[in-house]
Order: C-alpha cells, then structure tokens, then sequence
C-alpha cells in the first residue's frame, strides 16, 4: 500500500515534525513497507487458535495485587532529594517543559 508524501507531509504536521523534502520521500518509502509488512498478518491461518482468557490480577498468584497491605515507612524528604541537581524548598525544580 503506497504511502504519498502528502500522508507523510499532513502526518508530520500532526506529530509537530518538520521534514526535509529529502525525508519526506523517506518516510514515504519507510511506512509503505512498514505497512506491507503488516498486511502479512492477514495471511496467517488463526482458526486452531485459541482465545485469550484475560485473569484479572486477584486470580493471578504471582500478582503484587494479591500480597497483602502492610504500612512502611517512606524515604522522607532529606534521603529523596539528596542527589537532585536543584532541590527547591523540599521539590524537586524541573525545567518547564509545557508551553516554554
């Protein structure tokens, strides 16, 4: 199924990518095969196969969700920050990463 660069072009618009013309052909070429490659899934005979039966995490043994509650103490402030670059005031400061 070939891919044009304008689905490439409106595709990278969406995501907030800018593209060279060079890899717009690129990708163009890249997800065309990505695609086929995918299509390859319709071909494979499932009829013997089972279903999956999904267990919820009570019935799984193994599961965290099923150990049993118990109260311990947490890290506290001092320990958690002790090797941050720029403890703030009892946080951690971050670089602004939304609308910066």
């Amino acid at each position: 199924m070939p891919i044009s660069k304008e689905e490439v072009t409106k595709i990278a618009t969406l995501s907030n990518l800018a593209l060279t013309a060079e890899e717009t052909g690129s990708f163009s070429v890249q997800l065309a095969a990505i695609v086929e490659y995918i299509d390859q899934l319709s071909e494979v005979d499932i009829s013997n196969v089972q279903p999956w039966k999904h267990r919820s995490a009570g019935e799984a043994p193994t599961s965290y969700a099923s150990r049993e509650d118990r109260v311990e103490p947490s890290l506290g402030t001092g320990i958690a920050l002790a090797n941050a670059p720029d403890p703030d005031a009892g946080h951690f400061a971050v670089p602004k990463v939304i609308g910066g």
